[in-house]
């Protein structure tokens, strides 16, 4: 079990034999930390590249995103991949893709050039997270899975850290320009994606998986949840970043700055929020997290009417991140409720279902944007309280046959 050829095949239950870093979790760590080095870099520039750059409006931002989006309404496209490619092959070719595309997004500066490069990183992006999840919930044990993926998210902003940290003293001290900023960020995805290829065997999970696609009643409340935490994620990730550019004047290395104490914040509470999770339950843990969310963004709309200066907006952005940061507690519920089989097919329509909404509502809200911001966080706001009475319906212990509370009467909050 020590020596194995690249294409091997090894059983998830004979895994533990080989050495800790080529087993299956420590292959999660490193995917992990090797998606934020493009996608941070990426999502670090794109607003000031977009306005100082190819001279975007809200309107050709909204176009923008949702078009990034169409290929995660696509992601139920990964259950015909995976008929004849494996689950974990198709997620690295997926980073590559990623990383190749961020590498050159700074050489097609205009909005069609834009347009074509975010659309291929979108596909990597998109694939590799369906895969990374359906892999996740597969090869980590029900009873260590909020833990490990406590971590994981501490591993994957402590590379969006890494990838921050360089853009904030090359933009202010070396000169960093935009193209080598891409090229860097892209460039280090690509290798790290190629690593992954070559120093893991493929990991055969104890159970196959359907691979057609799988709606079930038994997952309704999932797939709803699914759907509000798509819709409300795109206010957050399309408009709280380019509020802070337009309205507050943010540059490169300020931004980038804000985002660095984001994913400081992930690193440090990202395992205590996995122990949270796996003490209190995921019920208890997204009712924290829609509360907050709520309340979050009612304070972003104020901003438009009262004069709370920029050093409020970059709290509340922070704390809106944070918040962010325990939708892995969805993860957890499916996995406590799934069929072994369905998680693969599950994974890739609750992709395509949390981006329905992502297709259509960046470029519908960029119109909204110039007329009345503060309307477009009061939408993001009725969508938590949404998410939240959604929540009140998952019971304190999940399982199959009792996914929701009406398979044994209403419950509220605070009953278990």
């Amino acid at each position: 079990m020590g020596q194995f050829s690249l294409f091997s095949r090894v059983a998830l239950d004979e895994a533990g034999k080989l050495p800790l870093w080529r087993q299956p979790v420590a292959l999660l760590f490193v995917m992990s930390a090797a998606m934020p080095l493009a996608f941070s870099v990426w999502n670090a520039l794109l607003n000031n590249f977009v306005v100082n750059v190819a001279g975007f409006d809200g309107v050709q931002i909204g176009w923008l995103q949702s078009v990034r989006e169409v290929p995660g309404f696509l992601a139920v496209g990964v259950i015909a991949v995976i008929m004849f490619m494996r689950e974990q092959i198709l997620g690295v070719v997926a980073l590559a893709m990623l990383g190749a595309a961020v590498a050159v997004t700074a050489f097609f500066p205009s909005f069609q050039g834009l347009l074509v490069t975010t659309m291929i990183s979108s596909i990597g992006f998109h694939y590799y997270e369906t895969v990374n999840q359906s892999l996740q919930l597969q090869w980590i044990d029900k009873r260590r899975a909020p833990q490990v993926l406590g971590w994981l998210v501490a591993a994957g902003s402590g590379a969006s850290l890494a990838a921050y940290g360089l853009i904030v003293l090359g933009w202010k001290y070396w000169g960093l320009t935009y193209a080598t900023a891409y090229m860097l960020g892209g460039g280090a995805t690509l290798l790290l994606a190629l690593f992954c290829f070559l120093a893991w065997p493929q990991f055969d999970s104890r159970t196959v998986q359907v691979r057609r696609m799988v709606l079930r009643r038994r997952y309704w409340l999932y797939y709803l949840l699914q759907f509000m935490a798509g819709a409300r994620r795109q206010i957050f990730v399309v408009f709280a970043a380019f509020m802070m550019v337009e309205k507050f004047g943010f540059d490169v290395h300020a931004l980038t700055a804000l985002f660095l104490i984001n994913y400081v914040a992930n690193i440090v509470l990202g395992p205590v929020m996995g122990r949270f999770v796996a003490r209190f339950g995921e019920r208890r843990a997204m009712v924290l997290e829609y509360i907050g969310l709520t309340l979050v963004f009612l304070a972003y709309g104020g901003l438009y009417h009262f004069d709370w200066g920029w050093s409020v907006a970059a709290g509340l952005y922070v704390i809106d991140h944070l918040f962010f940061a325990l939708a892995f507690a969805q993860k957890t519920y499916f996995q406590k409720i799934a069929a072994p089989e369905d998680i693969a097919p599950t994974a890739a329509v609750a992709f395509t279902i949390n981006h329905i909404a992502a297709v259509f509502l960046p470029a519908l809200l960029g119109y909204l944007w110039v007329t009345s911001p503060d309307m477009v966080f009061g939408l993001a706001a009725l969508m938590a309280l949404t998410s939240l009475l959604l929540v009140a319906m998952i019971p304190r212990h999940p399982v199959p046959g009792h996914e929701t509370v009406f398979a044994s009467g209403w419950r509220p909050f605070g009953a278990r």
